[in-house]
């Protein structure tokens, strides 16, 4: 299906020389402003792109088996694998049997849709300093997953936040 570049948004999946291209940033730029990044394409206004026919299933996230996360398609109950490399940060989100979108290009799995927010953890972070500030406070926290989160300072280990997947942003305390 082809699409007008102008009427692109980031998270979409474009087919380009038989490969699926996720768009992770747009720029509007003059053309001697050009950056360099995984793949930086330049389109006039008004060109046409192709959009990549993916598919969209529930999946679980099972397991992980060392560099390896394990995942079952909610539909079929097949599984499949993803390494942490082509996962990325999202690897740092994943908890055992979290719901999420598998996007399937031609019956493979290439991305995986998080939800908005996840409930993590905190295993580790650093004690308050009490009465050095009258503004809040915010200290590193360690999740289950590994991942860092900046948290307010009355976040304990052991306390389970909502963090958004977007940003890996603390939101609140979890309940």
């Amino acid at each position: 299906m082809a699409v007008n570049v102008t009427d692109l948004k980031r998270g979409d999946i474009l087919e380009m020389d038989g490969d699926p291209w996720l768009v992770t940033e747009i720029a509007s730029q003059t053309p001697s402003a050009r950056t360099s990044q995984g793949l930086a394409k330049t389109w006039r206004g008004g060109e046409m792109v192709t959009a990549a026919e993916v598919e969209y299933r529930t999946a679980q996230f099972l397991y992980k088996q060392g560099d390896d996360f394990v995942f079952m398609d909610l539909t079929s109950y097949d599984q499949f694998t993803l390494d942490s490399e082509r996962l990325g940060d999202s690897a740092g989100y994943l908890v055992e049997n979290l719901e999420l979108k598998a996007t399937l290009f031609e019956e493979r799995v290439i991305a995986l849709v998080l939800p908005l927010t996840v409930d993590l953890t905190v295993l580790d972070t650093a004690p308050v300093i009490r009465g050095a500030t009258a503004q809040a406070q915010l200290k590193p926290g360690t999740v289950q997953t590994g991942r860092q989160v900046v948290v307010p300072s009355y976040i304990e280990p052991g306390d389970t936040i909502r963090v958004d997947t977007r940003d890996g942003r603390f939101l609140e305390r979890a309940k």
